[in-house]
């Protein structure tokens, strides 16, 4: 039991900063930082959290409640050496992190967000550590005490739980962003193959049915939603596609989400600080099939200078 109430407190620390990292790097966006990345890194360390602290809370009690019947328990080795590992890491973190935040001042690299990372560290470590070396030297084992530690933090990481769920938003609204994420990459496989289809013939096709190849496996993908529905209402969520003239096409599909950043665009490399999108990370693929919510249509042409491998092969005139 005592074996198994500390590593879920490890494991709660940890989860606790990954996830207040991550925060931070919302707040204060890198600009190589991959935000697919930063999402996964918040939805992990919230579900962590919301299962494991829980369970650490009733562990604890379970051992408070043994330790007031026994006292004697407390005194057993491998428990004082789960309290002194303890407090040995927790102090070698605290030195660590301020010798860090030193020599990153000393070396004028001392960031807004590498400070609030450090400062999340050192709170950690500092709360643990003078927790156990509190718990240590008491004598009064009916103290409220850790009562009211075990309601302060959990009051903290119900607060930092629910500051996730404005993130990266509700489970419904991560549902949508993941579809339209397969809308993007959807409409770039068929642009792709509409290339290929006018490089070998010459003409584009007249519909996306002419892309099915037996030879080379190809299907013209589904839209997400149209997989899932199959009455007559799944048609209007297909992908739309239509010829201009020789040279120009149109892709189509239904969003449910918009891929734009709140509050604009992206400029001189800094990200706006607000929730992270759907996508991977900005950047001129991600732009070229920007979107709002709703039916968008794309319409894409052919630079036959660029894509004709034949030059011996007659090139349609643009209308």
């Amino acid at each position: 039991m005592n074996l198994f109430s500390f590593g879920l407190l490890y494991t709660t620390v940890v989860s606790f900063i990954t996830l207040w990292f991550q925060y931070v790097n919302v707040l204060y966006p890198d600009i190589n930082q991959y935000h697919s990345g930063v999402l996964s890194s918040i939805r992990w360390a919230t579900a962590i959290l919301v299962v494991v602290f829980p369970v650490f809370v009733v562990t604890a009690w379970l051992l408070g409640k043994d330790f007031k019947q026994e006292p004697e328990k407390r005194e057993v080795r491998a428990r004082k050496w789960l309290v002194y590992l303890t407090l040995f890491v927790s102090a070698i973190t605290i030195v660590v992190d301020l010798v860090t935040l030193v020599y990153n001042f000393l070396d004028g690299g001392l960031t807004m967000a590498f400070f609030l990372k450090i400062l999340v560290v050192l709170v950690a470590a500092v709360a643990v550590f003078g927790y156990y070396i509190w718990d240590l030297r008491r004598t009064n084992f009916k103290s409220q005490k850790p009562k009211l530690f075990a309601w302060l933090a959990g009051a903290i990481i119900l607060a930092s739980v629910i500051y996730a769920f404005f993130l990266v938003g509700t489970p419904a609204q991560q549902r949508d962003r993941r579809f339209d994420e397969q809308r993007v990459n959807d409409l770039g496989m068929i642009q792709n193959e509409v290339i290929n289809y006018w490089t070998r013939k010459n003409v584009l096709p007249a519909k996306l049915d002419e892309l099915n190849n037996d030879l080379n496996g190809f299907r013209v993908p589904l839209d997400p939603i149209a997989t899932l529905i199959e009455t007559s209402d799944s048609a209007s969520y297909g992908y739309g596609y239509k010829v201009i003239n020789k040279l120009s096409f149109e892709l189509c599909a239904n969003f449910a989400t918009s891929s734009k950043y709140p509050g604009g665009t992206l400029k001189g490399g800094n990200y706006p600080r607000a929730v992270i999108e759907a996508y991977p990370y900005p950047g001129p693929y991600n732009q070229n099939w920007d979107h709002e919510a709703g039916r968008v249509c794309f319409v894409r042409t052919i630079d036959p200078s660029l894509y004709k491998n034949n030059p011996n092969a007659p090139v349609p005139l643009k209308y």
